[in-house]
Parts: structure tokens; C-alpha cells; sequence
């Protein structure tokens, strides 16, 4: 029976250990470049820490000035539209814009870096796509 034999195979060995950055894969320097304990401990710069939250303190702030100009309800309301508007997406192989979720912050109308350069964290992903997808919906 091989239907039995892969479900039990699929049981028993996590993906990640035969995958190619799994446990048995050494470091990629093309895709990572090269590592480096300093980087790893400490921030390359003093305002690196300050620019990666800087959405979640913003969001902080207006939640908190929501809040005590409107009520509860306000602040409510406007996190269940962001976790509404963040299960949206296209599929994994595919760049999103995530123009809702801009709308919604009002940042639809500024021209910030990643409108120009693209934000390094969003690059495109290579990859075929249906290997892609039945990674993500848990088929392989």
C-alpha cells in the first residue's frame, strides 16, 4: 500500500530535515552572505531597533489617542479590520501590495522608500509555484 506508506513516512520525518535548509544543508552564502556573531548580538546601527517597530509604535499611539477620544469600541473595531485585511493574500509565490492594509493606516497616499526601491524584506520569491503551494497548504 504506498498511500499508507507515504502518510506514515510524512509522520515520522518533519520537512525540514530534508529540505534544503534543513538540518543536514550547510549555510547558503549566496542567499545569506556571510555570518558574523557581531551581527547576530548586536544591531548595525542604534536606530535599526527603533525603525523595525516603528509601525507597531505608531499603531500603539493611534490606538492609544482612538481610544481616548471615541471609547473601547473605536480601537476594537479598526484591529479586527487589520487581522480581517492581513488573512487576504495572494499566493506565496506571488508579491502582495497590501493596498487594504495601507488604506487603512492612511498610507495609501505617501510615496515612502518601498514605493520606489521595494522593501528588502518583500523581495520576490523564486520558486515553482505548485511545490510552493502545496508547502503551504501542508501537502508535502
Amino acid at each position: 500500500n504506498s498511500r499508507g506508506t507515504t502518510s506514515l513516512l510524512k509522520d515520522s520525518i518533519s520537512f525540514t530535515e530534508v529540505s534544503a535548509s534543513g538540518l543536514f544543508e550547510g549555510h547558503d552564502l549566496l542567499r545569506r552572505g556571510f555570518t558574523s556573531v557581531k551581527n547576530e548580538l548586536l544591531p548595525s546601527h542604534p536606530l535599526e531597533l527603533t525603525e523595525k517597530n516603528f509601525q507597531l509604535n505608531q499603531d500603539k499611539t493611534n490606538f492609544t489617542t482612538l481610544r481616548n477620544i471615541q471609547g473601547i469600541h473605536a480601537p476594537l473595531k479598526l484591529q479586527m479590520e487589520f487581522r480581517a485585511v492581513k488573512q487576504v493574500q495572494r499566493l506565496p509565490f506571488l508579491h502582495s501590495s497590501n493596498i487594504a492594509m495601507d488604506i487603512l493606516r492612511g498610507n495609501d497616499e505617501c510615496i515612502g522608500f518601498e514605493d520606489i526601491l521595494n522593501d528588502p524584506s518583500q523581495s520576490e520569491v523564486m520558486g515553482e509555484p505548485h511545490m510552493m503551494m502545496e508547502h503551504k497548504l501542508g501537502l508535502l
